[in-house]
């Protein structure tokens, strides 16, 4: 491709490119001589699983891999024992060295859905940042004073708060931006939350002789609320290991202002094919429920193939337009400890809520059915024989029996 045209795929999205007449020259060179970029992005593995707001830099990086460009996953087992205090009011808790790596090799596990692993190079910061010695980080810390670090709003803030901010913090940024000058990063893909961090990079950079990185920032992905950054703690999230029907649902309860946002950003859809959508949607050519299946049934696929997409659009269609049950739910044997058990205990054993009162909550808002019958007794007991078929909210299903 032309440079303008690898261009008006790397802004799709992105909200800044610092320093963009920089990238276009960077472009210019690959072109020119066949080299491609050296694409950055660090994960620090300080959970399990990944959501759909961690894959828009994940997509973003499959876009370079398609332009034919050098991506470099990079796990932060390092940094990730440090703790990222970006946005933080308070230091993180700081997690073991098994902690990290048994997340690390989920991440791996994940990140193939949507890179080419083929075309990824997987790499730990532990290789180098590990190698370092005291003099080595004395000198590294000697790069940056503390008032420029002051300079970031979350350190400013505790600051001002007099609220405690460890030595160690201070030297996040550092290490993070001393692993692009460890891969002479061309470019390094973020947060908008992390655009001190990736400057950082730029600068230390300089100091070793190298070109400075190129830096992009990517939006942060607004989770099922539409309001607040996707989370796993605001229980706004939608995780790409789900399963298929939780997915889909999920999908299809966003608002249609927000399927615009998940389709500029996740969608595989081209430019073109993007800007023929939210034409089509303005002038009623395709309805919104329609696009927003087409949207689940991508997301489905990428993550869980192309039969469970088409699975859990029948799904769909029976449980919300025929008001049927699905024929694939999670079975669960569960120990008769008695003759009756609380049906909220059930609820939770089932992993259809977190916990029992969760359940009692759930029933309360008339939200759980069994055997297709809605119950509004919290402390509602069922007999432990036969077969059960639970449902809590409209996507949650299993089938109980007891043993």
């Amino acid at each position: 491709m032309t440079v303008a045209e690898q261009m008006e795929i790397i802004k799709r999205g992105a909200v800044e490119i610092l320093v963009e007449k920089e990238l276009v020259e960077k472009l210019e060179k690959s072109v020119k001589t066949g080299v491609p970029l050296k694409i950055k992005a660090g994960f620090d593995p300080t959970a399990p699983d990944l959501h759909l707001g961690h894959t828009v830099l994940l997509h973003k990086m499959r876009q370079f891999q398609k332009l034919g460009h050098e991506v470099h996953f990079l796990i932060g087992d390092f940094t990730g024992m440090i703790g990222d205090p970006t946005g933080k009011s308070e230091t993180r808790k700081v997690l073991t060295r098994e902690d990290v790596l048994k997340n690390a090799e989920t991440y791996k596990e994940q990140v193939f859905k949507i890179l080419d692993p083929k075309l990824t190079k997987v790499v730990f910061n532990s290789e180098w940042l590990g190698k370092l010695s005291a003099s080595d980080m004395i000198g590294l810390a000697s790069k940056y004073t503390v008032a420029r670090m002051l300079e970031r709003e979350d350190f400013s803030n505790r600051f001002s708060n007099q609220l405690p901010i460890s030595i160690h913090e201070f030297m996040y940024p550092l290490v993070q931006g001393y692993d692009s000058v460890a891969l002479k990063a061309d470019v390094e893909l973020g947060g908008t939350d992390q655009k001190f961090n990736l400057l950082v990079g730029r600068e230390l950079q300089r100091e070793w002789g190298q070109a400075p990185q190129c830096v992009i920032t990517m939006p942060l992905l607004e989770g099922l609320d539409g309001v607040n950054k996707m989370s796993k703690s605001l229980g706004n999230y939608i995780g790409i290991n789900e399963p298929a029907d939780e997915i889909y649902g999920k999908i299809m309860s966003i608002s249609d202002e927000l399927m615009i946002r998940y389709y500029e950003l996740l969608s595989d859809l081209t430019i073109v094919e993007f800007e023929k959508l939210k034409s089509d949607l303005k002038d009623g050519a395709i309805h919104p429920m329609e696009a927003k299946k087409q949207l689940a049934r991508e997301m489905v696929g990428r993550y869980h193939g192309v039969e469970a997409a088409t699975l859990a659009d029948e799904n769909f269609v029976k449980r919300f337009k025929n008001n049927e049950t699905p024929e694939d739910m999670p079975e669960f044997t569960l120990k008769a400890e008695g003759e009756k058990v609380l049906l909220c205990k059930v609820l939770a054993e089932a992993q259809l809520t977190k916990s029992n009162s969760e359940g009692r909550r759930s029933i309360q808002g008339g939200g759980v059915k069994v055997n297709g019958d809605k119950v509004s007794d919290e402390n509602l007991e069922i007999a432990c024989v036969g077969e059960y078929v639970i449902q809590v909210g409209k996507r949650r299903f299993a089938k109980v029996r007891f043993a």
